[in-house]
């Protein structure tokens, strides 16, 4: 095992200690150092705790939040919940995937920005909302759409 393997043995084992029955906290602790649940970590894990894989799986794929696939080092989502929708969440959408050429639940060929929507946020009053690198942004407008893709690029 090289040295690099060791050491996330080791934040494995680490977290396992600290998080033993917040399986979801492990979970999101994996995903922000990788950006993605890969499988042998979770492989690892399931053998670590003891559990059949298939209920880390089940649990990795019902929380919209964990992805199986590499995400983007940047992360754009976007609001599609009727509130949002009403007040042009769609435009957004449009914008996005227009001036980034990738779809919904895609990556950049580059790796640098993922394209997510969900149904809803819980914060009608500001749609459309989007949520760039974990930063709310109300009222999102087109122009201020392409003005965080600019930087982002």
């Amino acid at each position: 095992m090289c040295k690099q393997q060791a050491q996330e043995v080791l934040d494995l084992d680490q977290l396992i200690a600290q998080n033993r029955r917040a399986i979801i906290n492990i979970l999101v602790a994996i995903q922000e150092r990788y950006r993605y649940l890969p499988e042998s970590v979770l492989a690892e894990l399931a053998d670590k705790l003891g559990m059949p894989l298939i209920e880390i799986y089940s649990l990795a794929t019902f929380y919209k939040l964990f992805s199986l696939t590499p995400r983007g080092r940047h992360q754009i989502v976007i609001c599609t919940g009727t509130a949002c929708h009403v007040r042009g969440s769609e435009k957004l959408v449009d914008e996005v995937s227009r001036c980034l050429c990738l779809e919904r639940g895609e990556t950049t060929p580059d790796g640098e920005v993922s394209l997510d929507t969900v149904n809803c946020l819980g914060a009608c009053a500001l749609g459309p909302l989007v949520i760039v690198d974990q930063k709310y942004h109300g009222n999102m407008a087109v122009s201020e759409m392409n003005k965080i893709i600019q930087e982002l690029k």
